[in-house]
């Protein structure tokens, strides 16, 4: 105490009670005084103690907790348990988190000068990443698991401490918020992206993991034919063939004399051996695997020549597939597969994917493909993941009393720590030895393991709006008399089709995958022109703004957000780095900076988690302009929509209402849609109407008269006439 004393600069006691001497008579002070007097002392010395540590923490650009650590360190003094932050405990139902404590060769090092950035900090506190394969597993078993798993991008942590896995006869669905780390884990699963800390733990050395990524189509050679395509994925197989042809080239120009016969004996025994491993590739089969996995992912034979542009996106993504199964994987991982696809194709995929026996990972924002496929949920959130058994609509229920629970423990934890404070404050004069051994306890009780660390709090849902949309004309836009087809009129499209748009219309357009409804949008956009009639704006004052589907292909990859935006400088983050739905976002973004009245949609919420699918649907709710929208996504259309266009027989068939309208005129097609319906999710109902003019007019002024800002006389009213009588 004395020496706290000192540091403070303060007087001690038996100065203080001596102080007589030295007051001109003032009176001595009592023993409760002096006490009083001491403990002030201590408290302000505690104080200036704390912030002198800030200082020097920030100066070294790390915690209070990491230099207080440096410093036992420094001592000699052993990290104990408690000196291991704490973390999020609880959600990988593990005690220890994504940090520890830094080693002891770190108080050894230099201060450094500039603040260490997330990943550096990781990397100083944790060992290094390692593969490890499972020492004892049986032969039919696979397996491949994350072990605090740790990940860093530019000094943002995106996972802390992921620890789950995947084993024979699981179909986990992986699923969080955008940018939560989902696509990032599955990089990491197949081997391509190295985390920062934390181990990957193989069944066996020779896994193969096979992925089809979310921008899959960018993969494919649209001018190839289709058989082509699935071929290209040997390409091993191919280069060895490749050397044996052209080994076969230099045998026949050889002219067989004797002078040759040492290069000729070369050339064989390179042809045996580029045999050898042909044969262990088992290349002459390779054409029978190619039309076997056709015939499974539902091509025709006579298909095999189409080029792969002729393909809408429901049958690209059955390429996607048929490429990654040829790799013949051990495990599967599918970074949103049903993007793009109609109901039809959802269908199809669901139960090919129940009726093979890979286990496989799966990331999606569909619930119910999600609730039909799914064995196991993996929930990624705050930097961890939760394991839960059972499909979506199990998992819903376990995390809701997961939470419920988790809830209570905190509050009756919060509750008790309170009471015990107040007892301790209301005491620390009466009883300060039983006082000073209850903050030891609650000091004990913060820093263990069984602290129940503050559930994730989710606030209120972030919303935006679309600028207002200028004034626009009755008539907006017109389709007429509209032919086109694919392949020089092979694959026909539309045949004589009209469609008139008017001023505050909101269309949907469905139709199955290859029916033409993205190039419907691109004609009326004017990026590609129609073999017959016309589709062009007819207003005078018509400012489309268009969202393209494949957003990797607009947006230039190499800018920053910034760049792209060129809104400030908060963001530098490159575009390439961020996830298909942090990309649609900024596309909206985009959309946002200038005025439009007539918004053209292609699937925007392809890639889109739940919130940020329901932020859209109100911002489209409240949009003054006219709406054009395709989305496969039945529940978002029957919230913004309230007109359909289906494309039915190569017709644009409109329906005056919305789209359980449209559903209620097919009974076998609604009960396709209610069958898929599961506990907790949502239903289709009739679209909302919200009256856009009643929001607009101004807000009456309740609690006074019309005229009460334009009272002049400051004395009116007892309360002034009062405050302004003179004294």
């Amino acid at each position: 105490m004395e020496a706290a004393e000192r540091e403070a600069g303060t007087v001690n006691t038996d100065d203080i009670g001596g102080m007589d001497d030295a007051t001109d008579g003032q009176p001595k002070l009592s023993k409760k005084e002096m006490k009083l007097a001491a403990q002030k002392a201590e408290k302000e010395a505690q104080k200036n103690a704390k912030k002198e540590m800030k200082k020097r923490a920030k100066k070294l650009g790390v915690t209070v907790e990491e230099l207080e650590q440096m410093e036992n360190n420094e001592g000699g003094n052993d990290v104990d348990e408690f000196g291991i932050p704490i973390v999020n405990g609880g959600v990988n139902g593990d005690a220890a988190a994504g940090t520890a404590a830094p080693p002891a060769t770190a108080a050894a090092e230099p201060p450094q000068k500039g603040k260490l950035t997330a990943e550096e900090r990781i990397r100083k506190e944790r060992p290094p990443p390692r593969i490890r394969v499972m020492e004892s597993s049986q032969p039919d078993y696979t397996a491949l698991r994350l072990e605090n798993i740790a990940i860093t991008f530019r000094d943002q942590p995106v996972l802390k401490s992921a620890t789950w896995g995947v084993q024979t006869g699981d179909r986990i669905g992986l699923v969080g918020a955008n940018g939560a780390g989902k696509t990032t884990q599955l990089r990491i699963l197949s081997g391509e992206l190295e985390p920062t800390a934390g181990d990957v733990i193989k069944s066996s050395k020779d896994l193969r993991v096979a992925m089809l990524r979310q921008e899959f189509i960018d993969e494919l050679d649209l001018t190839r034919t289709l058989r082509d395509e699935f071929m290209s994925v040997f390409t091993e197989e191919a280069d060895i063939m490749n050397s044996l042809r052209e080994a076969e080239e230099e045998l026949a120009q050889m002219s067989g004399s004797a002078d040759d016969a040492d290069k000729m004996q070369e050339i064989l025994d390179r042809m045996n051996k580029l045999q050898n491993k042909a044969d262990a590739k088992n290349v002459n089969a390779l054409d029978s695997r190619v039309s076997k996995i056709m015939d499974l992912m539902g091509f025709e034979p006579e298909e095999g020549d189409y080029e792969v542009s002729a393909f809408s996106g429901g049958w690209k993504m059955r390429i996607g597939l048929g490429k990654v199964l040829l790799q013949d994987p051990n495990i599967l991982l599918l970074d949103e597969p049903t993007n793009h696809l109609d109901l039809e194709s959802v269908e199809w995929l669901e139960a090919f994917l129940r009726n093979q026996n890979l286990p496989m990972v799966i990331v999606s924002h569909d619930r119910e493909f999600l609730d039909q496929v799914c064995t196991k949920i993996v929930d990624a959130e705050g930097g961890l993941c939760t394991e839960y058994n059972g499909n979506y609509s199990r998992f819903l229920q376990l995390k809701k009393a997961r939470m419920d629970a988790w809830n209570a423990a905190y509050n009756a934890q919060e509750k008790k720590i309170k009471e015990e404070k107040q007892w301790i404050n209301k005491f620390k004069l009466k009883q300060p030895q039983a006082v000073k051994q209850r903050q030891a306890q609650l000091e004990k009780l913060i820093k263990s393991p069984d602290y129940v660390q503050k559930p994730p709090f989710v606030g209120k849902p972030f919303r935006f709006r679309f600028p207002d949309a200028p004034r626009l004309s009755p008539e907006v836009a017109e389709v007429k008399g509209l032919s086109h087809a694919y392949g020089d009129g092979a694959n026909p499209l539309f045949e004589e089709s009209d469609l008139f748009i008017e001023k505050g219309d909101r269309i949907a357009i469905i139709g199955p995958n290859g029916s033409g409804k993205s190039t419907l949008l691109r004609i009326l956009m004017g990026k590609e022109e129609p073999d017959e009639g016309t589709a062009e704006f007819i207003g005078s004052n018509v400012y489309p703004a268009y969202f393209e589907q494949n957003q990797a292909d607009v947006l230039d990859l190499d800018k920053t957000v910034v760049d792209t935006v060129q809104a400030g400088d908060a963001v530098e983050k490159k575009v390439e780095h961020l996830s298909g739905g942090e990309k649609a976002r900024l596309s909206l973004c985009c959309m946002m900076l200038k005025e439009s009245n007539l918004l053209i949609l292609d699937e925007p919420t392809n890639h889109l988690d739940i919130p940020a699918k329901e932020m859209l649907e109100e911002a489209l709710q409240h949009f003054d302009g006219s709406v054009v929208v395709i989305s496969h996504d039945r529940y978002f259309i029957s919230k913004v929509a309230t007109t359909i266009v289906a494309i039915e027989d190569k017709k644009l068939v409109k329906y005056g209402g919305d789209y359980k309208f449209y559903m209620d005129k097919s009974k076998e097609f609604k009960e396709k849609v209610e069958a898929r319906y599961f506990a907790g999710g949502s239903r289709i109902d009739s679209a909302p109407v919200i009256d856009l003019e009643e929001l607009k007019k101004p807000k009456k002024n309740f609690g006074g008269a019309k005229t009460a800002n334009m009272v002049t006389r400051k004395d009116k009213g007892v309360k002034n006439a009062k405050r302004n009588k003179p004294k």
